[in-house]
């Protein structure tokens, strides 16, 4: 059998512990990076009207919101972290530990568990000043990695 990899595992590990929504992993080679996209959706049963991030208004009956997750390695890696929800480094060939790139995925479903959850009162809120984001916090990521498997999954090669 194929040693595992961090592609391997990740793709392995998000279909296991996220079935319930659209993700895609995209590993982009020349960047040295992989993306987990995701999107949630809920229902605008009232069709109000709601702004996007670049001022675009939107009245349709199901709304889609799509975020990612960049994981890089910090020495090849180009990015704009404003793009993603959040960006996490990983150590070059030697990639990331098994623990890490699991709490990456079980942070990542409670996270977006969350979003779906506001998206809905988000939209069930006809104020003028309901917002809704997604929100990484950083600290409660952290805190998530069990000291359980410390071994590396390496970067893939290819």
């Amino acid at each position: 059998m194929a040693k595992e990899t961090m592609v391997t595992y990740l793709d392995n590990y998000l279909n296991k512990k996220i079935p319930d929504y659209e993700l895609a992993l995209d590993w982009d080679t020349r960047n040295h990076s992989f993306e987990i996209a995701f999107r949630i959706y809920g229902e605008n049963k009232g069709q109000i009207e709601i702004d996007d991030a670049d001022g675009v208004a939107s009245e349709e009956e199901i709304i889609e919101f799509e975020d990612a997750i960049l994981l890089v390695d910090p020495d090849k890696s180009k990015y704009d972290a404003d793009d993603y929800l959040a960006v996490i480094p990983y150590e070059g060939k030697k990639g990331m530990k098994k623990n890490e790139l699991t709490a990456v995925v079980d942070y990542l479903k409670d996270v977006i568990d969350d979003g779906q959850s506001d998206l809905l009162d988000f939209l069930a809120d006809d104020s003028d000043e309901a917002v809704f984001e997604m929100n990484w916090d950083d600290a409660v990521f952290q805190a998530s990695i069990k000291p359980s498997d410390s071994s590396y999954l390496s970067y893939p090669s290819y």
